[in-house]
């Protein structure tokens, strides 16, 4: 996020330039005033439409473009935007056609036999089955009638055989007719019974179940047809798509060319898959612009807020129109960042094309009427933050309480007042005010002691409620012990032997350490000796003294 960075950055600076140059030199100052200040939030995204229409493949597979329009043209409704090859949805089609042809012959056929099953039902029922009927009954009363001539016949030759005018081998003969009318009569009893009992019923379960065998195998027939002729319409209408023609007029790009867009080229030759976005046709009257707000300060953002867009050819204001309530998960390409998607929505302007870098700048904070001071004045410790200020006297530290920041000014809410002039390179000196805080990091580092290398002197604490002169006051370069301080900036000769002096003739013997960032701003560190590692010659640690 931009105003982090910033923050992070002015601290480097102060760093760098701190181990870069320790002697003292000329100090930058800036003069404490009371106004307003704007907490932005800056953003880089791209220009695109709220409302695209997406021009998209219909057909199924993979297919390869022939033609495409070019990037960038405008278009008029019906003209040509993309062709497909066709061969093998043609081939397709007529193989299609073939088939659908087939299937309906079969169904036709199969329906033909499932109708004639229905009237054969009806047939046996009402035909068949009462001429079969008819003929046993008619057949049992002819052998009724022949059974009662036989009897009446049997009669008459009893009556004669006892006259004397028949033989016994003549009644036998009657009596024997007699008996086969009889089975005659019973054996047609039987056949109509069975008939009417059994063979009508197994007759017609039989053609019932020759009716429905005929009628799944037309409904399969009929499927199997109109699954063949839905195939071959789907190829006929892939066929007609193979050719995408402009539904409206208006501007037309790539997706490629929108690098909001995660799309490959479409281009001769391509490959493309059925729905996949070829062309856009952006609405350039509702125009936006995607940005990500990191994690840190998305929730500083909210909708409705003015949002101050710089174009490469001119500046607009739009308003924040929404934020996503979750997160992209973060990738390689954006430096793991979480970032929120945010739109901020545009006026209608004219000149707006999609795919244009912007600068987003969006107001979160204005504050009215505070103090502010530069970030690169303000140095950061485990005790607080500090700044130093110019008196007339000298440079006096002030220990400050900061509120709101941006990437230029900090509001501090207590420690300064309005007129004051705060040093804006305050690690490029070394005062007695420096090494304050040098002691102090040193004593909190070893445990509230700090001892000479050799000697194992400890640190005297200062007393209670006696606060730390500033340099240029009397008594400043006087050390506890009442003896004056050495002038770090023109030291005098080291003597031979004691312990931290430095060698003759060589340079560098008093060159202090380092100070260490802290983030956002820096953090005075320890001045010991280069080479022996013990406090400045004419310097004792003394512990931080509470501000007055």
């Amino acid at each position: 996020m931009a105003i982090v960075a910033v923050v992070v950055v002015a601290g480097g600076w102060v760093v760098a330039a701190s181990l870069k140059r320790k002697d003292t030199g000329p100090r930058l100052t800036h003069t404490v005033k009371s106004g307003d200040l704007i907490i932005t939030i800056r953003e880089e995204g791209l220009l695109e439409s709220s409302e695209n229409t997406e021009i998209k493949c219909k057909i199924r597979g993979r297919n390869t473009v022939i033609w495409v329009i070019e990037n960038g043209a405008v278009v008029k409704p019906g003209d040509e935007l993309v062709r497909i090859d066709s061969k093998v949805i043609q081939d397709a089609f007529d193989e299609r056609s073939k088939y659908a042809h087939w299937s309906r012959s079969s169904a036709h056929r199969f329906k033909a036999l499932t109708r004639a099953a229905e009237l054969g039902v009806s047939e046996y029922l009402d035909g068949r089955y009462q001429v079969d009927l008819m003929d046993k009954e008619k057949q049992l009363r002819i052998n009724q009638k022949d059974l009662e001539t036989n009897r009446a016949m049997l009669a008459h030759a009893t009556e004669m055989a006892k006259l004397g005018y028949r033989s016994d081998l003549e009644v036998e003969d009657w009596q024997q007719r007699v008996k086969q009318s009889q089975l005659q009569v019973d054996l047609t009893n039987t056949q109509i019974e069975t008939l009417k009992k059994y063979t009508k019923e197994m007759e017609t379960e039989t053609l019932k179940g020759r009716l429905n065998t005929w009628k799944a195998k037309s409904d399969a027939a009929d499927e199997r047809a109109v699954m063949d002729e839905t195939r071959r319409d789907i190829a006929k209408d892939e066929l007609e798509k193979c050719v995408i023609r402009a539904e409206r007029g208006g501007l037309v790009i790539h997706p490629a060319a929108a690098r909001w867009r995660n799309a490959p080229e479409i281009e001769v030759g391509a490959m493309i898959h059925k729905d996949q976005v070829l062309l856009l046709m952006p609405d350039l009257d509702q125009m936006q612009v995607k940005v990500g707000i990191h994690e840190s300060a998305v929730d500083r953002v909210g909708t409705g807020m003015i949002a101050k867009v710089r174009l490469p050819d001119r500046t607009i204001y739009g308003k924040v129109g929404s934020v996503a309530s979750v997160t992209q998960p973060p990738s390689w390409w954006n430096g793991n960042q979480v970032e929120y998607e945010t739109l901020i929505q545009l006026p209608e302007i004219d000149g707006l094309r999609p795919g244009m870098s912007a600068e987003v700048e969006v107001i979160v904070a204005r504050h009215r009427d505070v103090l502010t001071i530069p970030v690169a004045s303000i140095v950061e410790t485990e005790s607080g933050n500090f700044c130093w200020v110019k008196t007339a006297t000298g440079v006096q530290r002030k220990a400050i309480r900061i509120g709101d920041t941006n990437d230029v000014f900090t509001i501090v809410t207590a420690g300064i007042k309005e007129g004051d002039e705060v040093v804006l390179n305050p690690l490029k000196y070394e005062d007695p005010q420096t090494k304050i805080l040098k002691a102090s990091d040193k004593a909190k580092l070893n445990g509230g002691k700090s001892a000479d290398a050799k000697g194992g002197q400890k640190t005297k604490p200062a007393k209670p409620g006696k606060p730390q002169k500033a340099a240029g006051q009397p008594g400043a370069n006087k050390t506890q012990s009442g003896k004056p301080a050495k002038d770090p900036t023109n030291p005098a000769k080291p003597k031979t032997g004691k312990p931290g002096a430095t060698k003759p003739g060589k340079p560098g013997a008093s060159k202090p350490n380092a100070s260490k960032p802290v983030a956002g701003s820096a953090k005075v560190g320890q001045s010991n000796d280069t080479q022996t590692g013990k406090p400045s010659q004419g310097e004792k640690p003394v512990a931080p003294q509470p501000e007055g």
